[in-house]
């Protein structure tokens, strides 16, 4: 379950290329772009910009670079030609990327032109609370912190967390173990040990944390057709605390 210090390096060199990915991102406006259109970029990108490989084409039969949910879908979003962004939509991407054997996973919920102000806040209180969970990563915390983090800074804030989904132990495999809820108990779970890797990635809603799978088996929409966002970094317990492997230009670590 823990990886030796050799394979967080491998892991963070995946993790800073796929950095590389939402900095390309970040030069799109967006606005009238297919999600298939961002996929396919995307896609191009890992493959003969950075030389990687797109680590979920193939994954449980997936086809594709990335997940797209927009607006009130919460996660897992197909790519579409007909699915075009518009201006005051949000979009996640969810981004994985494998090179020398080790995956990095991230993603990001991007502001698509003029966003309504509500629209907004739920973002930036949907990226404050997996960075609150990150915060609670340290050699002898455990699991449920990191959930009791996320789910209070988002109570407080009027907010739902979604429970059907969470993070997960990462390394050669996209999915390992441990399962990381995005609720919990403070000092429950599993005792969190140096060289322990694995995502942070919570989705939070407007509106109830009730979801439901679309008929293509894949998009997760939330059920009262309200707006749902998430973040996700993929993190690696050190002696002291937390690296964050798939840091972001601009990103630091808060306080």
């Amino acid at each position: 379950m823990t990886k030796r210090p050799e394979e967080i390096a491998l892991m963070a060199e995946s993790g800073q290329l796929l950095a590389d990915v939402f900095a390309y991102l970040d030069q799109m406006s967006l606005i009238g772009m297919s999600t298939m259109q961002v996929n396919d970029l995307v896609d191009n990108f890992i493959v003969n910009e950075l030389n990687a490989r797109p680590a979920s084409k193939g994954q449980y039969g997936y086809e594709y670079a990335l997940n797209s949910s927009r607006n009130s879908v919460v996660c897992h979003g197909v790519p579409s030609t007909t699915d075009i962004l518009q201006n005051g939509d949000i979009v996640n991407f969810d981004i994985t990327l494998e090179k020398h054997g080790y995956i990095a996973d991230s993603s990001k919920t991007y502001l698509v032109g003029e966003v309504s102000p509500l629209a907004k806040r739920l973002v930036q209180v949907t990226y404050e609370a997996m960075w609150k969970g990150i915060k609670a990563v340290r050699p002898g915390a455990r699991l449920g912190d990191i959930g009791h983090a996320i789910e209070r800074h988002a109570r407080r804030n009027g907010y739902s967390v979604v429970r059907e989904y969470c993070g997960h132990g990462i390394g050669r495999e996209m999915h390992e173990d441990p399962q990381v809820l995005h609720w919990g108990k403070p000092q429950t779970g599993m005792l969190l040990r140096e060289g322990m890797v694995f995502t942070i990635e919570p989705m939070l809603n407007q509106g109830r944390h009730s979801v439901r799978t679309e008929e293509d088996g894949w998009t997760v929409v939330t059920r009262d057709g309200q707006l749902s966002a998430q973040f996700e970094h993929t993190v690696a317990v050190t002696q002291n605390g937390v690296r964050v492997l798939t840091l972001r230009s601009g990103e630091t670590v808060p306080n």
